[in-house]
């Protein structure tokens, strides 16, 4: 069904002021009103891209997108460019990295280009955390993921400034759960900023402002993000044995070896030094 031009633009402003209300609804400190924006949003975003089979919803999203980055990466591009270089790695780069690792409640930057092999660019610290070290396994048992995810999409009327949607739950996360019987998976899991978290990567706004620049000029098929219970380059998985699904050796296995691409150790050139990567 074809929807009029006139009517896709006021379906659209209405969806502007429904997210900037939940926004406002979301400052206050009642966890409540921030579970609204936090959950209620991406319907409304849904809901927005889709009034009609047309491209202009589409390219309104792409203009909001390009905006953001605007008036919140334009600013710090030259630092972030800087930051780049002092690695070693052009920018942008070819490809990066996003490590996060639950127990150290951080998330490591780490990129390549056509020339160098992967750098640890940055590490940013999680400004909240929820649930405790293990995969997410159901809708609102409030755990952050674990596994190997990517970013699918830019949200820049989040209510938590910005926002990143990881694609949880991938195929790993369907098929163990089609295997167990278990059905409401949940979604909407995001890296954004603010502090608070009821199963996202949550990172502070000066954090997602950069990130969001940096994926936005490498692409989102450029970007890889792996979620670890504790960083298993340097240690066994930290996960307390009880009430675990019986396949989260074979999981952890399939993270230790995607964080084997990142070393956590350089050496310098004489072989006799090396020094840790935090």
């Amino acid at each position: 069904m074809h929807i009029p031009k006139i009517l896709q633009n006021a379906i659209f402003g209405l969806s502007l002021i429904a997210i900037a209300i939940l926004k406002k609804l979301s400052r206050p400190k009642h966890s409540i009103f921030k579970e609204l924006g936090y959950r209620f949003t991406p319907i409304l975003l849904f809901f927005l891209c889709n009034t009609s089979h047309s491209m202009s919803p589409k390219l309104h999203w792409n203009k909001a997108v390009e905006n953001a980055v605007k008036r919140y990466g334009r600013p710090i591009e030259s630092k972030t460019e800087n930051m780049f270089k002092e690695k070693g790695i052009s920018y942008p780069p070819q490809d990066i990295a996003l490590l996060a690792f639950k127990k150290e409640q951080k998330i490591q930057l780490w990129a390549k280009d056509e020339t160098h092999s992967w750098r640890k660019i940055q590490t940013y610290p999680l400004t909240a955390y929820s649930g405790r070290l293990g995969p997410k396994l159901r809708e609102n048992d409030r755990q952050i993921p674990e596994g190997i995810y990517r970013l699918i999409s830019f949200n820049p009327f989040s209510s938590m400034h910005l926002s990143m949607m990881i694609n949880y739950p991938n195929h790993f996360d369907k098929l163990q759960a089609s295997k167990e019987g278990r059905r409401k998976l949940g979604n909407n899991i995001f890296l954004h900023g603010k502090a608070f978290s009821v199963g996202c990567l949550a990172v502070g706004d000066k954090a997602i402002d950069q990130l969001f620049l940096i994926v936005y000029r490498v692409g989102l098929n450029h970007v890889r993000l792996i979620i670890a219970p504790n960083d298993l380059r340097v240690s066994k998985p930290e996960t307390p044995a009880f009430a675990q699904p019986r396949w989260i050796a074979e999981l952890y296995d399939q993270i230790a070896k995607e964080l084997s691409n990142y070393p956590s150790f350089v050496f310098r050139s004489n072989h006799k030094d090396s020094r840790r990567i935090t």
